[in-house]
């Protein structure tokens, strides 16, 4: 194949989106940005469209980003995706590994099954043993099935009254019926990313919280730097990826005084934590990596 069809599933504008399809387009000489927001399924053609193009033509689908925020609706897009893979197009990664990946709640099981060292986690619809799990962990992050960045993730201390917790997670509850806990570990104000390209690792990148910040996102005001984990840290992180056969994907991990552990395995992966923190181009080694697979 010497010169295959290519486009990026993302979100216009978006930095990453638009860095990854320029890397593509100058191997390819185009890479379309497809918002799957405007795509269509027709059953009668057993077609995806888009802006009258059709992804079934495409020799290779990248997704970086299938919609700004997770939600329940985002795994109807990737179950889109599963259209175009049963006609041959080669979507990175596959689309049934990033659906085990969008629900948190689907990632934490395949990660425990698997042995996997997380942090103490509850999830439960019970509103006591909520505040029993809370009351054992001392304080503990309430998190949406369906979130990214920390957005909607709130901490809970054992030192408020079972009324004041039962309120807040009642009020939780009402967007969010499963109640997702898990004990809050100090990290010392960071935790790292650990990038794989094809389950081979690439490097990782720290995200340092800034003062009174409980969490280390960028979007709460983090900052990237560098990181050099030792090799326990990254046979971890490798087991964790492992278990989900990702193209290219970043394992969120921590070190506590019992070891590393890992708090979630990323369904698209972050570029910028590569470049700013490592200075390794992410989107570059991607682009090599798709049109190397595709030849």
């Amino acid at each position: 194949m010497t010169n295959p069809r290519i486009a990026v599933i993302g979100i216009p504008g978006k930095w990453s989106t638009e860095v990854l399809a320029e890397r593509i387009a100058a191997k390819t000489g185009a890479c379309p940005v497809i918002d799957m927001a405007e795509v269509t399924f027709q059953s009668s053609a057993g077609a995806l469209t888009a802006h009258g193009l059709n992804l079934n033509e495409f020799d290779g689908l990248v997704v970086k980003k299938i919609s700004q925020q997770y939600s329940p609706s985002t795994l109807d897009r990737l179950e889109l995706l599963r259209v175009v893979e049963a006609q041959g197009v080669r979507v990175f990664s596959p689309a049934s590994s990033m659906l085990r990946l969008i629900d948190r709640l689907s990632c934490t099981v395949t990660l425990q099954n698997h042995s996997i060292p997380m942090p103490d986690t509850c999830v439960t619809e019970s509103i006591s043993d909520a505040i029993a799990f809370i009351q054992g962990a001392g304080e503990a992050v309430l998190k949406p099935l369906f979130s990214t960045k920390a957005r909607g993730m709130t901490v809970l201390d054992a030192s408020e009254s079972d009324d004041q917790l039962s309120v807040a997670l009642t009020s939780f509850q009402q967007d969010n019926p499963v109640l997702y806990l898990q004990r809050k570990i100090a990290l010392s104000g960071r935790d790292m990313g650990l990038m794989f390209l094809g389950g081979e690792y690439l490097g990782a990148y720290a995200r340092v919280a800034q003062t009174g910040a409980w969490n280390t996102t960028i979007h709460s005001g983090g900052k990237y730097e560098a990181v050099d984990p030792d090799a326990s840290v990254i046979a971890m992180a490798s087991r964790a990826q492992e278990l989900f056969q990702m193209d290219f994907t970043t394992v969120d991990v921590a070190e506590t005084d019992d070891g590393p552990i890992c708090f979630e395995v990323s369904a698209f992966g972050g570029f910028r934590g590569g470049l700013e923190g490592t200075g390794i181009d992410v989107a570059e080694h991607y682009a090599q990596y798709v049109l190397e697979s595709l030849s």
